[in-house]
């Protein structure tokens, strides 16, 4: 046997203090990457799981700056139409708005407005525009059978606009005529729909991620089995990056994956899971745009209980930060993250972003009902190899219930976990232990806090020692 290292989490290590030149922990700047082309203004990523996100909790991790990853855990169908929502909620131009052909009357108009979630459709006559029907237009209107033509704005009475007009020019035509539709055209064609709405959620979520077209950006995940039909689909859904999950990321198929999803689409492709820098280069010569780090350091996976293999999270990002800074490959720390101390460290140490399930279940956006339990409310957060996930997909798949038990092999668990609230108050205490981290390390942004920070090693006593001690008053 070669010489066995010290494997070290971040419970055994803490930052080092140093001068400061900030003024408070708010100006530490938190901008970083998930992959070579995908900026976060929070490194913070929702985990692709079944109990963690779904189109809520990416829309409001993405409004906050960060990225959810929508998983992977139900048919490509739904997998697509949660991108399709988060993609939808907020953008400059609407491109493909709902329309409805003059033809139909107004009980097939609203019951299409509500299967769509929107408040007006344009009207159509064949492929020209012929008006819009709003929500304002049915109201207390008791015959439904009525052409939607006798009560919809008609095209001559319209404000339109041309296709591609900036942002401040569209503001200003809303304004002047007092409208919250404005349909965009081009050589006399609908192009697309610029709204309000729209605009106001543009302005208050400033710190945002979103692609050039002002939407919010969204992850997919994909597994080995249907990887790449499940990756065209959320691609063509408007995914901004495809995250290939494995539990070992270091197999001959996952590096045969990333190269047929490189072949195949323009899209950053995150692959994982890893904890060694053989692992980083031999993905990262695949075609990797960034790499997932963790084996095993949730506290719903039982990889290194059931099958002894893992590296301690701390020495796993280390070595494979080493690796992928030769080739400029941004990394991203997964699992094993209790604290906002935490991803401090994760940061530090090297990682572009924290990908997370355990800091973000249990929010009012995280999938699943509270649950009371002697006075106290919790939601369930299930490990994606857990038997509780594998059996909610089989009878997802089944469209039943299965009683009998699966023979299925698993390396994960459910538990509950406390109920938190919103997922905003979340992320934004997380940021701001970030920031002081930042502050500590005598930096100014993520950058210089990876040159500069310094770790010292601690004993048992020293970790108890970091904890608060006494009566807690409540909470």
């Amino acid at each position: 046997m070669k010489d066995i290292r010290l494997g070290l989490t971040f419970n055994d290590v803490l930052l080092v203090p140093k001068r400061t030149p900030l003024n408070s922990r708010s100006e530490a700047d938190v901008k970083s990457k998930f992959t070579k082309n995908i900026k976060l203004n929070t490194p913070l990523v929702s985990a692709n799981m079944a109990t963690v996100t779904e189109h809520r909790m990416a829309i409001a991790m993405a409004r906050e700056g960060g990225l959810g990853v929508i998983h992977q855990f139900g048919t490509v169908e739904e997998q697509v139409e949660e991108i399709i929502k988060v993609k939808k909620s907020t953008c400059y131009v609407i491109e493909n708005p709902c329309s409805i052909q003059e033809t139909a009357n107004m009980g097939e108009a609203i019951a299409l407005m509500k299967d769509k979630g929107v408040t007006s459709l344009l009207v159509m006559k064949g492929e020209d525009l012929a008006g819009i029907f709003t929500h304002r237009d049915y109201l207390f209107e008791e015959n439904l059978h009525k052409r939607i033509t006798q009560v919809m704005t008609p095209r001559e009475k319209l404000v339109t606009a041309e296709f591609g007009l900036s942002l401040e020019e569209a503001k200003k035509i809303l304004h002047e005529h007092r409208i919250e539709k404005l349909p965009l055209l081009h050589k006399g064609k609908l192009k697309g729909l610029m709204t309000t709405q729209d605009i106001k959620k543009l302005e208050f979520w400033l710190n945002a991620t979103r692609d050039e077209k002002g939407r919010l950006r969204v992850g997919a995940a994909v597994g080995v089995k249907d990887t790449i039909e499940r990756a065209r689909a959320c691609v063509e859904a408007g995914a901004d990056v495809i995250v290939l999950d494995i539990a070992h990321g270091h197999a001959d198929l996952a590096i045969q994956r990333i190269k047929e999803l490189k072949h195949n689409f323009k899209v950053d492709v995150m692959a994982g899971n890893i904890a060694t820098a053989e692992a980083a280069k031999d993905l990262i010569k695949a075609g990797a745009d960034g790499l997932k780090v963790g084996i095993g350091p949730s506290p719903v996976c039982t990889t290194r209980i059931i099958s002894g293999s893992g590296v301690p999270q701390l020495t796993a990002i280390i070595d494979v930060v080493k690796m992928a800074r030769k080739y400029d490959i941004p990394v991203c720390a997964d699992g094993g993250l209790k604290s906002p101390g935490d991803v401090a460290k994760a940061i530090a140490t090297g990682a572009s972003s924290i990908f997370s399930g355990s800091l973000f279940a249990g929010t009012d956006e995280a999938p699943g009902m509270i649950i009371m339990k002697e006075g106290k409310r919790y939601k369930k957060y299930m490990g994606s190899a857990s038997y509780d996930s594998n059996h909610e997909r089989q009878e997802s798949k089944e469209g039943k219930l299965v009683k009998e038990r699966l023979d299925v092999f698993v390396e994960g668990v459910a538990i509950l976990v406390d109920y938190k609230g919103p997922v905003q108050e979340v992320i934004r205490g997380v940021v701001k232990g970030l920031q002081s981290g930042i502050s500590y390390c005598g930096a100014r942004n993520v950058k210089e806090m990876q040159e500069k920070a310094e770790f010292i090693q601690i004993t048992s006593s020293g970790w108890e020692e970091s904890g608060s001690r006494g009566t807690k008053l409540s909470g």
